[in-house]
């Protein structure tokens, strides 16, 4: 087992120890720790820098979201291009799943590209309950556009990767299309049944060395 995990690490570099811990639990049906998997690494020199403590806020919502699209968060990510300038990225998570609903890519921080990205997330939660019309654009042939479609195309790719295969800590290791769409729970009930599984077949196995 040891074996197989550093063959997954060194496969896997940029995984974390959680994430390898639930990849391997996940995959091989054989229950192991985030702990026990950075113990492993670091004794193979496969852990560039030192352990850190990640410190949760204390303060919390008082109403916690109990089911997806009960609230949703809305934020703009700053990216700045050499040579073309800045984009915006504006997305809609949910604050229960942490998926990411909707996102759009835009040249301004204005309140029609929120509206825009919320449209989106309104129109792929199914949460729209009336057709709205929208008036169409025009893009201006200034050339940003070019570097815009090759932006589109890496933050669909990481969207896509985040949404459906990143396991989020913060949702017991679950990605948040698992959450989202409700398949959470029959996960999280079949990799407690695999750690249940597992530990029980350690015992048995040391106390037949020990006899």
């Amino acid at each position: 087992m040891r074996d197989q995990i550093v063959e997954l690490a060194l496969d896997e570099p940029e995984l974390s120890p959680r994430e390898l811990a639930v990849t391997f639990t996940d995959t091989k049906g054989y229950f192991v720790s985030e702990a026990s998997v950075y113990r492993l690494l670091k004794a193979h020199d496969l852990i560039a820098s030192p352990a850190f403590i990640v410190i949760k806020a204390a303060d919390e919502f008082r109403d916690k979201t109990t089911a997806p699209n009960q609230l949703w968060q809305t934020d703009f990510t700053y990216l700045k291009v050499i040579g073309w300038g800045w984009f915006y990225l504006s997305t809609i998570l949910d604050d229960y799943s942490r998926y990411i609903i909707a996102w759009k890519l835009c040249t301004t921080m204005k309140a029609d590209d929120v509206t825009d990205t919320l449209n989106l997330a309104l129109k792929a939660s199914g949460c729209d309950s009336a057709k709205v019309l929208h008036k169409p654009r025009l893009l201006s042939d200034n050339g940003s556009s070019y570097i815009s479609g090759d932006l589109e195309n890496q933050i669909g790719a990481f969207v896509e990767h985040y949404n459906n295969y990143r396991y989020h800590e913060s949702i017991n290791n679950v990605t948040p299309a698992d959450a989202y769409f409700g398949r959470h729970t029959a996960i999280i009930e079949r990799m407690e049944k695999i750690k249940k599984l597992t530990i029980q077949n350690r015992r048995l196995n040391h106390q037949r060395q020990a006899a």
